[in-house]
């Protein structure tokens, strides 16, 4: 089962990531979005990264260029309809996503395969938007897609072995270390984290150690890279908080239920980063100062 061209339905922060190295690994690539507007900026932003790896000489500047020109940008899902592998990248809204794998269904070959980005949405309530089960999978990729290397490769319980074993072999041919989970909320790695994530923020809650203190103790005791929340900070609070709710809904455990801290800060615009004011102010993003007005005294 051997894919030669892939498709990317998306071009925004994963879907761009995701068709640049499709076409970096030699991919003719076919990437679509809603409008002209989204996808140049998408194909803008596929532009500079690959600019950005040229200068650290991880590619030679023909290589980009190859690259780039591999992409084939279309507004059109008609343009997917002789691609080997199809992987959605759109907003995370089951809904959504349903019903552009029924349109898809019905224009793209049937010996396709087809795959989701989701982090955390059912990839067998996709999958039944279709007639195509068995060749439904999903390749969680993450963000930077150029920079990160895992992929979970999720399967269900009726995908054929032998798409399972594409997945994987896909993966590994774009550059990125795959594992195989099965499709429960939150597969691997987000299973692990939200709680740890969502403990941190109990943690701040329940007064057991300041911001700085929180984060530090995890980055030293534990040799993270960054403590748990900077990283809420750095994902966004508002994306955290999502997962946590399907998560919920799914197990119904109070280590995945959103703590009343984190729903207060994401009403109030709280989110991390983006917004400028998370667990640390960023009005100096090189310098960002723990909130502690969310501290308990």
């Amino acid at each position: 089962m051997e894919i030669r061209k892939v498709g990317v339905v998306g071009c925004g922060l994963m879907g761009s990531g995701i068709a640049q190295v499709a076409a970096m690994a030699g991919f003719p690539t076919v990437v679509r979005e809603v409008s002209q507007e989204v996808l140049d900026k998408g194909l803008a932003s596929i532009r500079k990264s690959l600019d950005k790896l040229v200068e650290k000489n991880v590619l030679s500047s023909s290589q980009a260029a190859e690259a780039f020109a591999r992409l084939q940008p279309t507004l059109q899902l008609d343009g997917f309809a002789d691609c080997d592998l199809v992987i959605e990248a759109i907003i995370e809204n089951l809904e959504r996503k349903r019903e552009l794998f029924a349109a898809l269904d019905q224009i793209v070959k049937p010996e396709a395969i087809f795959a989701s980005n989701t982090s955390s949405l059912s990839i067998t309530e996709m999958m039944t938007a279709t007639r195509r089960r068995p060749r439904f999978l999903g390749l969680h990729f993450f963000n930077p897609v150029p920079l990160m290397k895992l992929v979970e490769v999720v399967k269900t319980v009726v995908t054929d072995p032998a798409v399972i074993e594409t997945g994987l072999a896909y993966a590994r041919k774009v550059g990125k270390t795959p594992i195989l989970t099965s499709d429960r909320g939150g597969f691997i790695v987000n299973r692990l984290l939200v709680p740890y994530l969502l403990d941190s923020i109990r943690a701040v809650e329940e007064g057991v150690g300041s911001i700085e203190d929180i984060d530090t103790g995890m980055k030293l005791g534990c040799g993270h890279p960054m403590g748990p929340l900077t990283l809420n900070d750095f994902v966004g609070l508002d994306t955290t908080y999502y997962i946590a709710e399907i998560l919920f809904s799914e197990f119904r455990e109070k280590r995945f239920a959103p703590p009343p801290l984190m729903k207060r800060m994401v009403m109030a615009g709280m989110l991390g980063r983006k917004s400028g004011l998370g667990f640390y102010d960023y009005t100096d993003p090189k310098n960002p100062k723990p909130n502690t007005m969310l501290e308990k005294k």
